[in-house]
């Protein structure tokens, strides 16, 4: 089992940037998927980007893509989420989360494929 946890929330302005760390409290994270999704009131869970063990294939949301990189660094157990050219539509609770036993079959961008997940942290872009 892992736990996740989230940090580098906050306020920023719009076209402003963020980013977003999960760091994982175990050594088993380099056979972990990552990804992240974020959560609106009153909306789905919704992708935003995935990683692969190795971090070699990443994917994004359309809505994201271009202003939005995911990394991660097995040897430090961190997945971050680097936002530049924030919108107001980013706001959200972001949460990171791990795929245990997938394979490159596994959709990623499903929130069901992920095994453990973060409590997140609030991401606001607002002036």
């Amino acid at each position: 089992q892992v736990q996740l946890v989230e940090s580098g929330g906050g306020l920023v302005q719009p076209g402003g940037s963020l980013r977003l760390s999960c760091s994982a409290s175990e050594g088993t994270f380099s056979t972990y998927a990552m990804g992240w999704f974020r959560q609106a009131p009153g909306r789905e869970r919704d992708f935003v980007a995935a990683i692969t063990t190795s971090g070699r294939y990443t994917d994004y949301a359309d809505s994201v893509k271009g202003r939005i990189t995911i990394r991660r660094s097995n040897p430090e157990n961190i997945v971050s989420l680097q936002m530049n050219s924030l919108k107001p539509e980013d706001t959200a609770v972001y949460y990171c989360a791990a795929l245990d036993g997938g394979s490159y079959y596994t959709s990623k961008r499903d929130h069901s494929s992920y095994t453990y997940w973060g409590q997140g942290t609030r991401v606001t872009v607002s002036s």
